[in-house]
């Protein structure tokens, strides 16, 4: 198998779906050779422990509301050619995501990381839940399979928020200044959504790839 680190944010857009067309070449080539792992980031670490409304967020980095309008275009446009369903007007809070992070790794200790990442992008993106939130987090883990009584305990404390961090940290220091990225058996980065036609071709080289048979020595 080939390791696949994603490096991303639930708060970032592009991340969600570039999560969904991965979600989908994947679906389509179940032989793939890839193990997927994924790592925090936080696009905006200055949003505060409990969010921020969302207009007012917005606002503050974009401008008027014709600026965000023009901010959401490339991303509506690409999610509607590839079938990605948004539901922007359903998103009340721009949250911080440290929490959700934290969340994913407990989820990862137990198995169930991926399922994990697809409750809280499904939450946030498509219901517009906010992942900020500690109660919504307990609930999300819950239907992700998690213990309740547990999860809450740990969301009310500080454990594993200096790790979370730490990672977050080192992305950062690996020269990630954008998110998602990609990188492939810790070799090849890829930046960006991208198209399941485009990982449908890595997917095949990657494969043939494995498939090659080491050269004899001289």
């Amino acid at each position: 198998m080939i390791r696949l680190d994603i490096i991303a944010d639930y708060a970032c857009p592009w991340c969600y779906l570039g999560k969904a067309m991965l979600d989908r070449a994947l679906e389509a080539h179940p032989s793939h050779p890839f193990t997927v792992e994924w790592h925090p980031y936080q696009i905006d670490p200055s949003v505060p422990p409990e969010g921020m409304d969302r207009l007012e967020y917005m606002a503050a980095r974009f401008g008027d509301v014709a600026s965000i309008t023009r901010v959401h275009e490339p991303l509506l446009a690409m999610a509607e050619t590839a079938g990605v369903q948004f539901n922007l007007p359903a998103i009340t809070r721009t949250p911080n995501t440290l929490n959700a992070h934290r969340l994913t790794h407990w989820a990862a200790l137990e198995g169930r990381q991926a399922a994990m990442v697809s409750a809280l992008y499904r939450a946030y993106w498509r219901e517009g839940q906010d992942i900020g939130d500690t109660a919504t987090l307990t609930k999300i883990a819950v239907q992700a399979g998690m213990d309740e009584s547990l999860t809450a305990r740990l969301l009310a404390g500080e454990a594993d928020r200096d790790l979370t961090l730490q990672r977050i940290a080192h992305s950062r220091s690996r020269g990630v200044t954008s998110v998602p990225t990609f990188i492939i058996a810790d070799r090849h980065a890829l930046m960006g959504a991208q198209e399941p036609a485009l990982w449908a071709q890595v997917i095949q080289e990657v494969t043939q790839g494995l498939s090659q048979p080491d050269e004899a020595p001289e």
